[in-house]
């Protein structure tokens, strides 16, 4: 059993990810919540201390309740908080919050004896591959949209500022779980159970995919790494994605059989008419699909985890195609409360 005085603090608390750590951490550790003021809160385990990753004063007052209440050691500082959307649109809040506040997050750690600072990368920094041919930690960097090319940017910040703090970089495939929480999946879904149209059509090769993996398993490998920390390389990336990497054509197999029974055919269609539709729904309404998704279609993100197998001694316990049936009853139980949790219009 762990000494509890052992602190270890999470930036982005309150959000998905974050909370489901801070309830299995906190068995062991006394964990701090960095997040922003107001709600949603982190988890009553964990003290709250509001800060803003832009503002200097902000995180130099945080960091001074740190010192005095915890001293000026941290096990370890797990770093979720970013900024996304998937406008596909430039905005400085990428810049502002993921790469300088990151920096801005290591300036002021470089006076506390820190023993470890993880860092939620994405898949998305690769470039795409093709089915059977895996992405290691050592693939080259592709990223195509502002997200995934301020992670890579940030992962540069952790190089050249960590100073002597050991970092891990874990490059983390699409999250699900039961309730849902992919925001891709959750619309694949959506689209399939409402019989949309836009559900049966597809402008890309269906038998390209991209590993995700289940949220428990992301903290369960957080969580492996805050233990293994005096293991650990210096500085590492590494992996976290399932061990099956489903294409779109069995994805859409499974959700549909999941809700009616029965398979829903793809029917291809060009990019152009693609990108036309996408426009026309954006212009009317608020589609989750937008016109610059379209040329990212075809990519293909098939991911090796070994390498997190081999150093942290942890192995995906969840796959897509078990919970996917499992999500679609949670959403065939409660269709309102699926579309609140997963933020979908009606």
């Amino acid at each position: 059993m762990k000494d509890k005085t052992e602190v270890i603090i999470v930036t982005g608390s309150s959000g998905m990810i974050g909370s489901a750590l801070i309830h299995k951490l906190a068995e062991k550790y006394h964990v701090v919540g960095f997040d922003q003021d107001g709600s949603p809160f982190p988890p009553v385990e964990a003290e709250c201390v509001c800060v803003d990753l832009t503002d200097d004063e902000r995180m130099a007052f945080a960091f001074k309740r740190i010192r005095y209440a915890y001293g000026n050691k941290i096990a370890s500082v797990v770093h979720l908080a970013a900024y996304y959307d998937f406008l596909g649109e430039p905005s400085e809040l990428y810049d502002k919050v993921t790469v300088k506040g990151t920096e801005r997050m290591l300036k002021y750690l470089q006076d506390f004896e820190v023993e470890q600072f993880i860092f939620s990368s994405s898949m998305l920094v690769y470039k795409p591959s093709s089915p059977g041919v895996l992405i290691t930690e050592e693939s080259p960097l592709e990223p195509k949209w502002d997200y995934p090319k301020s992670k890579v940017t940030t992962e540069k910040v952790m190089h050249d500022k960590r100073g002597e703090i050991p970092v891990v970089m874990m490059r983390i495939a699409g999250v699900y779980s039961e309730e849902g929480s992919s925001i891709p999946i959750t619309n694949q879904v959506q689209r399939i159970y409402e019989k949309q149209i836009s559900a049966r059509l597809y402008p890309a090769n269906t038998a390209h995919g991209s590993t995700f993996v289940h949220r428990d398993d992301v903290i369960n490998a957080i969580a492996l790494a805050v233990e293994k920390r005096n293991d650990l390389p210096k500085e590492v990336v590494l992996n976290i994605g399932d061990d099956e990497t489903l294409t779109y054509q069995e994805l859409q197999d499974i959700i549909s059989e999941a809700i009616s029974g029965k398979k829903s055919p793809i029917i291809p269609i060009p990019k152009w008419f693609a990108k036309a539709g996408a426009f026309m729904q954006n212009l009317f309404g608020k589609a989750f699909i937008k016109p610059w998704m379209i040329d990212l279609a075809d990519d293909h993100f098939e991911m090796d985890s070994s390498k997190a197998k081999k150093l942290l001694g942890w192995k995906p316990k969840h796959g897509l195609r078990d919970t996917l049936p499992k999500m679609v009853e949670n959403l065939k139980a409660n269709p309102k409360k699926f579309y609140q949790v997963n933020k979908l219009e009606k």
